[in-house]
């Protein structure tokens, strides 16, 4: 019984973490359709937070590459006061960056909803 008791906190726990975080994850980013993110991306900060290798692979059109695992070193590089369009390869990286940003103060975060995955437009590769 203590068993089955210890399982049920635990799952309690799962669960109130899981919902916390995508509570703080819709007040920090807007997700964007396709076509809702091409309409903005030329007007903002356009930044692929996937590794240096990847973005080599292919990114889109006019996109900065600033990795996930160097924003907290480069964030300044990325203006407040203008609009900032996020993607990864799925949305998993671009939404942990919002929280990032959305800490240091950036208010206008957006990411494409799906990630690069999904991208049909332009890209460019280095291939």
């Amino acid at each position: 019984m203590q068993v089955l008791y210890t399982i049920a906190i635990i799952l309690v726990v799962i669960i109130v973490y899981v919902v916390v975080n995508s509570l703080r994850l819709k007040k920090a980013v807007t997700n964007l359709t396709q076509e809702q993110f091409i309409q903005g991306y030329r007007k903002a900060q356009l930044i692929d937070v996937r590794e240096t290798k990847e973005f080599d692979a292919g990114h889109i059109l006019g996109a900065r590459n600033i990795p996930s695992t160097q924003l907290r070193q480069r964030y300044k590089e990325i203006r407040p006061d203008l609009p900032v369009y996020l993607y990864c390869q799925n949305t998993g990286r671009s939404a942990r960056a919002a929280l990032l940003l959305k800490k240091k103060g950036y208010n206008q975060i957006y990411q494409l909803q799906g990630g690069f995955k999904t991208w049909t437009g332009k890209i460019k590769s280095k291939a």
